[in-house]
């Protein structure tokens, strides 16, 4: 008796922890600030829609300032970066900004502002988890590029927390398996002197020159075999 009312006790309390954690999240995102960037792609998509099967580019101001057609010239790379967004703005806006392409693959770049706002690598990791979740929910076919939070001469003094998140995350893709992929974009960003290459920033220290983002393009490159194969 008492093992046939505590088992369903448990799976209440157990769904009532994810939907709290899962409100404590909302609670720190306000995606509202993107409804004017939002309407935008909308209008964008409306007016020119994007082709399918694709890629689909989401994250912060590193996509959005991303010269996609100079990096993948030969690839149908879509941009949807909006600058100084969070992790969670792009899991907020999953539908309009991924969903409806009916992408091959996804690249995100996210999480660099969180940590910089003052969220814990934990806090990245769960919204990661909820941006996978969507993915195989609504995208069971399609493979998620995970780019990793870069270093940066800006937030150099964050590296420890946003490696921690890095590491988190990279397990979650190798325990995945093909469906998700981690980039690594550390170690070829870094100096002998184990700190951020100066050359790679613009004056702002954060945000990257053209090196930088070749960087990141060879990286991206190996995750997309078969899209490159399959290109014109």
């Amino acid at each position: 008796m008492t093992n046939s009312v505590s088992l369903p006790l448990l799976a209440i309390a157990c769904g009532l922890l994810l939907s709290l954690e899962a409100a404590a999240r909302e609670s720190n995102c306000h995606p509202e600030r993107w409804k004017d960037a939002m309407a935008a792609f909308d209008e964008e998509d409306q007016s020119n829609p994007p082709a399918e099967g694709g890629i689909v580019f989401v994250g912060s101001s590193s996509i959005r300032m991303w010269d996609l057609p100079k990096s993948f010239p030969d690839l149908p790379a879509l941009n949807r970066g909006f600058g100084g967004s969070e992790l969670c703005d792009s899991v907020h806006y999953f539908d309009l900004l991924v969903a409806r392409h009916k992408p091959q693959v996804v690249v995100l770049y996210a999480g660099d502002n969180d940590i910089a706002a003052g969220k814990k690598a934990d806090e990245v990791v769960a919204d990661f988890r909820a941006f996978a979740k969507l993915m195989k929910e609504k995208l069971p076919e399609s493979e998620l590029v995970y780019i990793s939070i870069k270093p940066s001469l800006a937030r150099w003094k964050l590296a420890d927390e946003m490696q921690k998140a890095n590491r988190k995350i990279a397990a979650i893709c190798k325990a995945d398996g093909q469906r998700l992929r981690f980039v690594d974009v550390w170690p070829q960003m870094l100096g002998p002197d184990q700190k951020p290459r100066k050359e790679l920033f613009r004056d702002d220290g954060l945000h990257m020159k053209d090196a930088g983002y070749a960087i990141w393009a060879a990286l991206v490159a190996e995750q997309l075999p078969s899209l490159a194969s399959a290109a014109p």
